[in-house]
């Protein structure tokens, strides 16, 4: 990915969407598109971004049975997006189901497949908001267990918080892809994101792309956002 910075298309217009791909496609690695703007515009926005070459995640977190997300995979395999999320709390099988898928998927297609990324848990997520769900060790330790697990089905990278990056390079295979959400510099809104960190300080700690949203997309000059953002990680 020729930069780090993976930007989301939080809108449901798919004119706003592909406008903002197409002025931030020679700065950003990829786009995101998560679950209001593929309910608002459907899998056609996905091939029409593809179709401008812009690179896509296509962030769904499929949780569900192992053929339920098998399936789900394929058909997003057959729509070439690079990235898909589900989330590890789905279990073992779930997430070997959907890797064998999108290779399989691939395969036939003879296209590359998507990176399946585990989610663990949600940067909107605090130690008190887990322990209301009956899950009371923590955010950190809860994060460690999934992603052990996730790392034994093969899944080849995860979406993380930035606080929990350093504890997870320290237990998970060096191959192991970490995406993270959650960025932000010191004068943004925090929004509903309780786990944040700044671009350079996720990067590195072990961060190989961020998920930006408003402080790029939201800004008045999008393009000049995100390249701001790609100035602060040089040396």
């Amino acid at each position: 990915m020729p930069s780090p910075l993976i930007v989301a298309l939080d809108v449901s217009s798919p004119e706003q969407a592909l406008s903002l791909a197409t002025q931030l496609a020679p700065v950003v690695g990829a786009v995101k598109v998560g679950s209001e703007l593929f309910t608002s515009a459907g899998p056609d926005i996905v091939r029409r971004l593809r179709d401008a070459g812009v690179s896509v995640f296509l962030d769904l977190k499929f949780h569900d049975i192992p053929t339920t997300v098998a399936k789900a995979v394929a058909a997003a395999t057959r729509l070439d997006v690079q990235m898909l999320t589900l989330h590890t709390s789905g279990g073992r099988q779930m997430m070997q189901a959907a890797v064998a898928s999108a290779g399989e998927t691939a395969a036939r297609l003879g296209t590359t497949p998507p990176v399946v990324l585990g989610v663990t848990v949600l940067t909107s997520l605090d130690d008190q908001a887990l322990a209301e769900l009956g899950l009371g060790a923590g955010v950190g330790r809860h994060v460690e267990r999934l992603a052990g697990l996730a790392a034994s089905a093969q899944l080849p990278g995860l979406v993380c918080s930035p606080l929990e990056l350093r504890a997870l390079r320290a237990i998970l295979p060096p191959t192991m892809q970490l995406i993270t959400p959650g960025i932000r510099a010191a004068e943004d809104a925090p929004g509903d994101q309780k786990r944040t960190m700044s671009a350079r300080e996720a990067l590195t700690a072990g961060a190989n792309a961020l998920v930006i949203g408003r402080p790029i997309c939201a800004a008045p000059n999008p393009r000049a956002a995100a390249e701001k953002i790609l100035e602060s990680l040089l040396p």
